[in-house]
């Protein structure tokens, strides 16, 4: 009982269970050497890199203007404004917005990282008009000019389930970067359905 208590505490705690499995019926306490080769290890996952100072992009004071579009023809611009800092300094930052989208306010919250794991930029993004928490993984393009990252959602209004998006961020300057969404299901042209332009405040 107490070694299956021991697996459930470290599986809530996102512990890899099989650093200790081998060891819990013999010793339970790893030795010193034996704790320095696992720190030693974890330093290459668990330490900022070269990827999270590109979060740095996303850093200050924004104004935005965001447009749906359908078959390549948008609505007009609607502003708001967004708000760039660090959650964790160095690993996480957010992004939060306000603005207005068909009319209706909206409040919206990015979580942005790096998975030195995963080896993958991952993001998490809520807003105030629903209640799905939307991920996606994805990598800079190789000029680093593009963040394109890929996730699901459902969409209730039709009753579809896991529908994939592509997230671009495009950053076009220091001061400057759009993020556009795209509906993959639509098909190969004319995906995009949603375009945030950010411009950075003077």
């Amino acid at each position: 009982m107490k070694t299956l208590a021991l697996c459930a505490v470290l599986s809530a705690l996102s512990v890899p269970v099989s650093l200790f499995a081998s060891r819990v019926d013999q010793d339970p306490q790893p030795t010193p050497q034996e704790v320095s080769a696992m720190m030693e290890k974890a330093k290459r996952f668990v330490q900022p890199g070269p990827s999270h100072r590109q979060l740095e992009r996303f850093v200050g004071e924004w104004t935005t203007e965001t447009r749906l579009t359908m078959g390549g023809k948008a609505s007009p611009a609607e502003a708001g404004t967004a708000s760039g800092s660090w959650l964790m300094p160095g690993r996480w930052l957010r992004l939060a917005g306000s603005g207005r989208m068909m009319g209706m306010a909206v409040e919206t919250f990015h979580v942005l990282g790096y998975d030195n794991f995963k080896q993958s930029f991952v993001t998490t993004t809520v807003t105030s008009v629903d209640t799905a928490m939307l991920r996606a993984e994805g990598d800079l393009t190789p000029d680093g000019k593009a963040l394109i990252t890929y996730g699901t959602l459902d969409e209730y209004l039709t009753g579809e389930h896991d529908k994939m998006v592509r997230y671009v961020w495009r950053f076009l300057g220091d001061d400057e970067f759009v993020l556009e969404i795209h509906d993959l299901p639509i098909g190969e042209v004319d995906t995009k359905v949603v375009e945030t332009r950010f411009l950075r405040k003077r």
